[in-house]
């Protein structure tokens, strides 16, 4: 039998190596590894909340709660799109992705967060333009094109009102104000 395990925090593949090695440390048998969820086969020997105060030793949290879960879900399936550059209407394809419609989607991801999905989406994108200033790889039309924006200006628009300053006062400071994305509200 198997047992699915919904994790909070679990935004990276060094997430997922983290915790994989606690399941293994603590004689868990893993079918399945993806961001946010685990498949373990049951086994009367383990013991879940052993595994449960390690996980939240290393910053991450087990998700009880189904409508918990169903947005921890949403985050990683956006996460994954960020770091792919995949952002191409991105809100379209969660309907499909997650199984649901997007205005149950929608209206769970709110009611939950406190934010739209729209505007989680948006604060996601900025931290990836801040991560490309800080590379210094792409100009700002570069970024614009990367992350799916009509042009530079709109984008420059989108980051300024997020941040407060505009792209090049953001470069030319060159402050470490990023934010971790399981932390992005």
């Amino acid at each position: 039998m198997k047992h699915t395990l919904f994790i909070k925090n679990m935004v990276c593949n060094r997430c997922k190596m983290s915790i994989l090695k606690l399941l293994n440390d603590e004689g868990f048998e893993v079918e399945a590894i993806q961001l946010g969820k685990i498949t373990v086969k049951e086994n009367p020997n383990n013991d879940y909340l052993k595994f449960e105060k390690n996980l939240n030793e290393l910053g991450f949290e087990l998700i009880k709660d189904p409508t918990k879960a169903l947005v921890e879900k949403i985050k990683v399936n956006l996460i994954e799109h960020i770091e792919k550059n995949d952002t191409n209407v991105i809100l379209a394809k969660l309907e499909s992705e997650m199984g649901k419609s997007y205005s149950i989607l929608s209206k769970t991801f709110s009611k939950s967060e406190g934010i739209t999905l729209e505007k989680y989406f948006i604060n996601l994108k900025i931290e990836k333009v801040k991560e490309y200033i800080q590379l210094q790889e792409l100009n700002f039309s570069e970024i614009a094109y990367s992350l799916n924006y009509k042009n530079s200006s709109h984008l420059a628009k989108q980051f300024k009102q997020v941040t407060g300053m505009s792209m090049t006062d953001f470069k030319n400071l060159q402050i470490d104000n990023r934010k971790p994305l399981d932390e992005i509200v």
